[in-house]
Protein backbone atom coordinates (compact mmCIF):
# COMPACT_ATOMS: atom_id res chain seq x y z
CA UNK A 1 0.00 0.00 0.00
CA UNK A 2 1.07 3.60 -1.47
CA UNK A 3 1.95 5.03 2.15
CA UNK A 4 2.19 8.63 1.04
CA UNK A 5 -0.32 11.28 2.49
CA UNK A 6 -1.05 15.18 2.06
CA UNK A 7 -1.97 17.21 4.67
CA UNK A 8 -3.27 20.36 2.49
CA UNK A 9 -4.22 22.02 5.46
CA UNK A 10 -2.12 20.93 7.60
CA UNK A 11 -2.41 18.41 11.03
CA UNK A 12 -1.64 18.70 14.82
CA UNK A 13 2.37 17.31 15.21
CA UNK A 14 0.95 14.53 17.60
CA UNK A 15 -1.17 13.43 14.86
CA UNK A 16 1.82 13.63 12.35
CA UNK A 17 4.14 11.41 14.57
CA UNK A 18 1.34 9.04 14.84
CA UNK A 19 1.19 8.43 11.19
CA UNK A 20 4.83 8.57 10.79
CA UNK A 21 5.32 6.26 13.25
CA UNK A 22 2.97 3.60 11.71
CA UNK A 23 5.33 3.80 8.30
CA UNK A 24 3.39 6.85 6.54
CA UNK A 25 5.15 9.77 5.03
CA UNK A 26 3.01 12.71 5.88
CA UNK A 27 3.89 15.75 3.55
CA UNK A 28 1.97 19.51 4.76
CA UNK A 29 2.91 21.69 2.15
CA UNK A 30 0.05 23.74 0.65
CA UNK A 31 -0.90 23.18 -2.57
CA UNK A 32 -3.24 25.65 -4.29
CA UNK A 33 -6.74 24.40 -5.18
CA UNK A 34 -6.07 24.83 -9.04
CA UNK A 35 -3.11 22.39 -8.80
CA UNK A 36 -4.32 19.60 -6.03
CA UNK A 37 -5.27 17.02 -8.85
CA UNK A 38 -1.92 17.30 -10.57
CA UNK A 39 -0.02 16.96 -7.31
CA UNK A 40 -1.90 14.32 -5.99
CA UNK A 41 -1.28 12.38 -9.26
CA UNK A 42 2.41 13.70 -9.67
CA UNK A 43 3.37 12.42 -6.47
CA UNK A 44 1.52 9.49 -5.84
CA UNK A 45 -0.43 10.11 -2.62
CA UNK A 46 -2.82 8.05 -1.47
CA UNK A 47 -4.68 9.98 0.83
CA UNK A 48 -5.70 13.54 1.35
CA UNK A 49 -6.59 15.62 4.08
CA UNK A 50 -8.03 18.90 4.24
CA UNK A 51 -9.60 21.30 7.18
CA UNK A 52 -12.31 24.04 5.34
CA UNK A 53 -10.43 25.57 3.25
CA UNK A 54 -9.16 22.72 0.48
CA UNK A 55 -12.17 22.04 -1.41
CA UNK A 56 -12.42 18.30 -2.90
CA UNK A 57 -15.45 18.64 -5.61
CA UNK A 58 -16.25 16.10 -8.22
CA UNK A 59 -13.41 17.55 -10.77
CA UNK A 60 -10.77 16.88 -8.46
CA UNK A 61 -12.03 12.95 -7.51
CA UNK A 62 -12.56 12.69 -11.52
CA UNK A 63 -8.54 13.60 -11.77
CA UNK A 64 -7.46 11.56 -9.15
CA UNK A 65 -8.53 7.54 -9.76
CA UNK A 66 -5.49 6.30 -7.36
CA UNK A 67 -6.62 8.72 -4.58
CA UNK A 68 -7.92 6.02 -1.84
CA UNK A 69 -8.92 7.90 1.25
CA UNK A 70 -9.92 12.09 1.82
CA UNK A 71 -9.71 13.19 5.24
CA UNK A 72 -11.53 15.77 7.04
CA UNK A 73 -10.12 17.31 10.14
CA UNK A 74 -13.47 18.39 11.49
CA UNK A 75 -16.79 17.83 11.77
CA UNK A 76 -18.69 19.09 8.50
CA UNK A 77 -17.82 17.82 5.18
CA UNK A 78 -19.63 20.46 3.20
CA UNK A 79 -16.26 21.18 1.29
CA UNK A 80 -16.15 17.41 0.02
CA UNK A 81 -18.60 15.90 -2.43
CA UNK A 82 -18.87 13.23 -0.22
CA UNK A 83 -21.63 10.79 -1.89
CA UNK A 84 -19.50 11.06 -5.15
CA UNK A 85 -16.25 10.14 -3.53
CA UNK A 86 -17.18 7.20 -1.83
CA UNK A 87 -19.45 5.76 -5.81
CA UNK A 88 -15.85 5.97 -6.62
CA UNK A 89 -14.92 3.88 -3.79
CA UNK A 90 -12.86 6.35 -2.05
CA UNK A 91 -12.90 6.64 1.88
CA UNK A 92 -14.13 9.77 3.46
CA UNK A 93 -13.88 10.35 6.74
CA UNK A 94 -13.77 12.76 9.49
CA UNK A 95 -12.95 13.58 13.28
CA UNK A 96 -16.64 14.38 14.79
CA UNK A 97 -15.62 13.59 18.41
CA UNK A 98 -12.52 16.07 18.86
CA UNK A 99 -13.71 19.70 18.90
CA UNK A 100 -17.17 19.31 20.74
CA UNK A 101 -15.70 21.12 23.98
CA UNK A 102 -14.12 23.92 21.94
CA UNK A 103 -17.15 25.00 20.06
CA UNK A 104 -19.37 24.76 22.69
CA UNK A 105 -17.07 27.04 24.82
CA UNK A 106 -16.88 29.26 21.98
CA UNK A 107 -20.56 29.42 22.08
CA UNK A 108 -20.83 30.79 25.58
CA UNK A 109 -17.59 33.38 24.79
CA UNK A 110 -19.84 34.75 22.36
CA UNK A 111 -23.10 34.62 25.01
CA UNK A 112 -21.13 35.99 27.86
CA UNK A 113 -19.86 38.66 25.31
CA UNK A 114 -23.53 39.42 24.25
CA UNK A 115 -25.22 39.63 27.60
CA UNK A 116 -23.04 42.16 28.56
CA UNK A 117 -21.88 44.00 25.46
CA UNK A 118 -18.42 43.24 25.72
CA UNK A 119 -17.89 43.04 22.19
CA UNK A 120 -19.39 46.24 21.47
CA UNK A 121 -17.85 47.57 24.17
CA UNK A 122 -14.61 46.14 22.91
CA UNK A 123 -14.92 48.60 20.11
CA UNK A 124 -15.48 51.85 21.45
CA UNK A 125 -13.79 51.98 24.57
CA UNK A 126 -10.13 52.58 22.42
CA UNK A 127 -11.67 55.20 20.85
CA UNK A 128 -14.28 56.76 22.92
CA UNK A 129 -13.43 55.48 26.58
CA UNK A 130 -11.51 58.30 27.58
CA UNK A 131 -13.86 61.04 26.71
CA UNK A 132 -17.31 59.42 26.87
CA UNK A 133 -16.97 56.82 29.65
CA UNK A 134 -19.89 57.94 31.45
CA UNK A 135 -21.73 57.48 28.53
CA UNK A 136 -20.42 54.04 27.64
CA UNK A 137 -21.33 53.17 31.14
CA UNK A 138 -24.79 53.93 30.67
CA UNK A 139 -25.26 52.57 27.27
CA UNK A 140 -23.68 49.16 28.67
CA UNK A 141 -25.49 49.38 31.68
CA UNK A 142 -28.74 46.62 31.18
CA UNK A 143 -26.66 43.70 31.16
CA UNK A 144 -28.19 40.43 31.91
CA UNK A 145 -27.75 37.36 33.33
CA UNK A 146 -27.40 33.42 31.92
CA UNK A 147 -28.98 32.40 35.49
CA UNK A 148 -32.52 31.06 35.14
CA UNK A 149 -32.31 31.58 31.32
CA UNK A 150 -33.48 29.41 28.97
CA UNK A 151 -31.51 28.03 25.70
CA UNK A 152 -32.71 26.25 23.16
CA UNK A 153 -29.95 23.87 20.96
CA UNK A 154 -31.30 22.67 17.94
CA UNK A 155 -29.08 19.97 17.04
CA UNK A 156 -28.42 17.97 20.21
CA UNK A 157 -25.55 15.70 18.62
CA UNK A 158 -22.19 15.83 20.30
CA UNK A 159 -21.76 19.59 20.17
CA UNK A 160 -25.40 20.54 20.98
CA UNK A 161 -24.98 18.42 23.98
CA UNK A 162 -21.11 19.72 25.36
CA UNK A 163 -23.01 22.95 24.91
CA UNK A 164 -25.97 21.92 27.12
CA UNK A 165 -23.60 20.66 29.89
CA UNK A 166 -22.30 23.89 30.11
CA UNK A 167 -25.82 25.70 30.16
CA UNK A 168 -26.53 23.93 32.99
CA UNK A 169 -23.89 24.66 34.59
CA UNK A 170 -24.72 28.03 34.02
CA UNK A 171 -27.93 27.73 36.25
CA UNK A 172 -30.06 27.50 32.57
CA UNK A 173 -32.77 25.29 31.35
CA UNK A 174 -32.27 23.69 28.61
CA UNK A 175 -34.62 22.97 25.32
CA UNK A 176 -33.37 20.62 22.72
CA UNK A 177 -34.61 20.10 19.12
CA UNK A 178 -32.98 17.09 17.78
CA UNK A 179 -35.10 14.89 14.88
CA UNK A 180 -33.24 12.25 15.45
CA UNK A 181 -32.50 12.29 19.31
CA UNK A 182 -35.24 11.26 21.42
CA UNK A 183 -33.47 11.75 24.76
CA UNK A 184 -30.20 12.40 25.91
CA UNK A 185 -28.16 11.24 29.11
CA UNK A 186 -25.56 13.73 30.25
CA UNK A 187 -23.19 13.36 32.55
CA UNK A 188 -21.79 16.60 34.31
CA UNK A 189 -17.84 16.56 35.48
CA UNK A 190 -17.75 17.86 38.33
CA UNK A 191 -14.30 18.45 40.21
CA UNK A 192 -13.98 16.34 43.51
CA UNK A 193 -17.26 14.91 42.60
CA UNK A 194 -18.61 11.62 41.14
CA UNK A 195 -20.53 14.28 38.84
CA UNK A 196 -24.22 14.38 38.16
CA UNK A 197 -26.41 12.79 35.56
CA UNK A 198 -29.22 14.69 33.71
CA UNK A 199 -31.54 13.49 31.41
CA UNK A 200 -32.67 15.79 28.27
CA UNK A 201 -35.51 14.85 26.56
CA UNK A 202 -35.73 16.69 23.07
CA UNK A 203 -39.07 18.84 22.35
CA UNK A 204 -40.69 20.18 19.09
CA UNK A 205 -38.39 22.95 16.96
CA UNK A 206 -41.64 25.09 17.33
CA UNK A 207 -42.36 24.83 21.33
CA UNK A 208 -37.82 25.30 21.27
CA UNK A 209 -38.40 28.70 18.95
CA UNK A 210 -40.93 30.23 21.27
CA UNK A 211 -40.02 29.33 24.35
CA UNK A 212 -36.64 30.29 24.00
CA UNK A 213 -34.18 33.28 25.45
CA UNK A 214 -31.32 31.97 23.23
CA UNK A 215 -31.12 29.87 20.36
CA UNK A 216 -27.84 27.83 19.11
CA UNK A 217 -27.46 26.30 16.15
CA UNK A 218 -25.93 22.83 16.30
CA UNK A 219 -26.81 21.64 12.99
CA UNK A 220 -24.59 20.65 9.51
CA UNK A 221 -26.34 22.66 7.37
CA UNK A 222 -29.57 23.80 5.35
CA UNK A 223 -31.51 26.98 5.53
CA UNK A 224 -33.75 26.49 9.06
CA UNK A 225 -34.20 29.87 10.56
CA UNK A 226 -35.85 32.33 8.23
CA UNK A 227 -37.85 34.97 9.06
CA UNK A 228 -40.75 32.93 9.83
CA UNK A 229 -39.13 30.93 12.43
CA UNK A 230 -37.71 34.59 14.05
CA UNK A 231 -41.43 35.61 13.90
CA UNK A 232 -42.21 33.11 16.36
CA UNK A 233 -39.29 34.15 18.82
CA UNK A 234 -39.12 35.88 21.83
CA UNK A 235 -38.49 39.76 21.59
CA UNK A 236 -35.23 40.09 22.67
CA UNK A 237 -33.36 36.55 21.69
CA UNK A 238 -30.42 35.94 21.05
CA UNK A 239 -29.14 34.23 18.17
CA UNK A 240 -25.91 31.72 18.11
CA UNK A 241 -24.38 29.82 15.24
CA UNK A 242 -21.54 28.20 15.23
CA UNK A 243 -22.21 25.37 13.29
CA UNK A 244 -22.35 26.48 9.31
CA UNK A 245 -23.02 29.30 7.31
CA UNK A 246 -26.48 29.84 5.83
CA UNK A 247 -28.58 27.98 8.72
CA UNK A 248 -29.36 31.09 9.41
CA UNK A 249 -31.07 33.70 6.79
CA UNK A 250 -28.85 36.60 7.57
CA UNK A 251 -30.84 39.00 5.78
CA UNK A 252 -33.92 38.11 8.07
CA UNK A 253 -31.15 37.76 10.91
CA UNK A 254 -30.44 42.02 10.15
CA UNK A 255 -34.32 42.68 9.69
CA UNK A 256 -34.55 41.00 13.43
CA UNK A 257 -31.48 42.72 14.65
CA UNK A 258 -32.62 46.27 13.41
CA UNK A 259 -36.67 45.98 14.21
CA UNK A 260 -35.15 44.76 17.81
CA UNK A 261 -36.76 41.06 17.81
CA UNK A 262 -33.30 39.63 17.79
CA UNK A 263 -31.52 42.10 20.78
CA UNK A 264 -27.92 40.19 19.69
CA UNK A 265 -26.26 37.55 17.31
CA UNK A 266 -23.45 35.68 17.37
CA UNK A 267 -21.72 34.10 14.86
CA UNK A 268 -18.48 31.85 13.68
CA UNK A 269 -19.74 30.94 10.25
CA UNK A 270 -20.87 32.85 7.45
CA UNK A 271 -22.99 31.91 4.45
CA UNK A 272 -19.79 33.84 1.47
CA UNK A 273 -17.02 32.50 3.67
CA UNK A 274 -14.18 33.86 3.26
CA UNK A 275 -15.76 36.88 2.21
CA UNK A 276 -18.81 37.55 4.81
CA UNK A 277 -21.25 40.65 4.13
CA UNK A 278 -19.42 43.55 5.03
CA UNK A 279 -23.28 44.96 6.47
CA UNK A 280 -23.19 41.73 9.11
CA UNK A 281 -19.75 42.58 10.39
CA UNK A 282 -20.44 45.98 10.70
CA UNK A 283 -23.76 45.32 12.66
CA UNK A 284 -23.11 47.02 16.31
CA UNK A 285 -25.30 44.24 17.72
CA UNK A 286 -22.88 41.21 16.52
CA UNK A 287 -20.81 39.44 18.54
CA UNK A 288 -18.36 37.92 15.62
CA UNK A 289 -15.23 35.36 15.13
CA UNK A 290 -13.94 33.99 11.72
CA UNK A 291 -15.21 30.46 12.31
CA UNK A 292 -12.66 29.33 14.66
CA UNK A 293 -15.21 27.15 16.45
CA UNK A 294 -12.54 24.10 16.63
CA UNK A 295 -9.24 26.40 16.79
CA UNK A 296 -8.01 25.61 20.49
CA UNK A 297 -4.54 23.95 20.67
CA UNK A 298 -6.47 20.68 22.66
CA UNK A 299 -9.19 20.16 19.96
CA UNK A 300 -6.19 20.29 17.17
CA UNK A 301 -4.19 18.02 18.80
CA UNK A 302 -7.57 15.79 19.45
CA UNK A 303 -8.08 16.10 15.47
CA UNK A 304 -4.90 15.37 14.56
CA UNK A 305 -5.04 11.81 17.06
CA UNK A 306 -8.71 10.83 15.51
CA UNK A 307 -7.20 11.70 12.07
CA UNK A 308 -4.53 9.40 11.88
CA UNK A 309 -6.09 6.68 14.06
CA UNK A 310 -8.38 6.25 11.72
CA UNK A 311 -6.29 6.65 8.42
CA UNK A 312 -3.79 4.15 9.63
CA UNK A 313 -6.92 1.84 9.94
CA UNK A 314 -8.09 2.86 6.50
CA UNK A 315 -5.10 2.25 4.83
CA UNK A 316 -3.85 -1.07 6.24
Amino acid sequence: MNKLILANDGIDAVGKSLLEKAGFTVVTDKVAQENLAKEINDKGYAALTVRSATKVRKEVIDACPNLKVIGRGGVGMDNIDVDYARSKGIQVINTPAASSNSVAELVFAHLFNAVRFVYDSNRNMPHNGSTKFEELKKNYSKGIELRDKTIGIIGFGRIGQYTAKIALGCGMKVLAYDPFVKEANLHLDIHGTNGLDVNITTVSLEELISNSDMISMHVPGGKMITEKEIAQMKQGVILINASRGGVIDETALMNGLDSGKIAHACLDVFENEPTPNEALLKHSKISLTPHIGAATNEAQERIGVELAEKLIEALK
